[in-house]
């Protein structure tokens, strides 16, 4: 297991469950304290900052609207207060921005309030945040951005979505070039179906589409948060630290 240097902190956004969580848990697993982000739920993000701090390390819960760009400067003052007051420091190590939701719509039905929803919480929530938190981000620190298999395969009623993640994509191209003078790198994760209460647990609870994507992964099943997680927790590592400006899909091989 790769053992990330003691003093790291990495900021995980929709960090109280799903594939934030298990990542926030996958980063303490390595060495790793969490900043962790949470959007309504304040007893999942408690209960993720006990299981943090029983193994070892040290874990902050803020609550953080994603898509609400106006909030992001007083969340920035937060984060600036917490790594003063609990790790003594003024800047952080890593960033993932993990938090999203999905509005499915038939493109003939969307709807232009859900279509900004998606935009401000997976594409202009992503570079503001970002841009926010750059002054607190530490020179060689890392980014990674979270998008979809939905921006390679298509599935109806995922049309604005997929947009979003497939803006993210070249989003982080562009960061990953532009931060590479502080040695900043920056990827993107594009997860398969994974089972978990996203898009109302669809995939995780029926059995139906939960069978038709496992006939249509190479590896024969639907993917968990345990397929995410600890693969992102890799690539924050320094094992990976010559990886940047590159979309790593984990899919188990979905629609090949």
């Amino acid at each position: 297991m790769q053992v990330n240097p003691i003093g790291k902190v990495a900021i995980v956004t929709g960090a109280s469950r799903g594939l934030g969580r298990n990542t926030a848990i996958s980063l303490a697993e390595r060495g790793t304290d969490v900043i962790a982000t949470y959007h309504s739920n304040r007893a999942e993000a408690d209960s993720l900052v006990a299981a943090i701090e029983a193994l070892g390390r040290k874990a902050v819960a803020l609550r953080l609207d994603a898509g609400d760009i106006a909030s992001f400067e007083s969340f920035s003052g937060q984060v600036q207060g917490a790594l003063r007051d609990v790790w003594g420091r003024d800047c952080f190590d890593y960033l993932v921005n993990n938090a999203g939701a999905h509005h499915p719509a038939p493109f003939g039905q969307i709807t232009e309030e859900d279509f900004d929803r998606l935009c401000n919480l997976h594409f202009k929530g992503v570079l503001f945040l970002t841009q926010n938190l750059l002054p607190l981000i530490a020179d060689g620190g890392r980014i990674v951005n979270l998008s979809t298999g939905l921006t390679r395969f298509v599935s109806p009623g995922s049309s604005a979505y997929g947009s979003m993640k497939g803006a993210v994509e070249v989003l982080t191209r562009y960061m990953a070039k532009e931060l590479a003078p502080r040695g900043i790198t920056v990827n993107v994760v594009a997860p398969g179906a994974i089972e978990t209460d996203f898009f109302g647990g669809a995939v995780r609870d029926n059995s139906e589409l939960n069978r038709a994507v496992a006939e249509n992964t190479a590896l024969g099943r639907t993917g968990i948060p345990d397929d995410i997680g600890p693969m992102i927790a890799s690539l924050l590592s320094d094992a990976n630290r010559w990886v940047t400006a590159q979309r790593i899909e984990v899919s188990g091989g979905m629609y090949l």
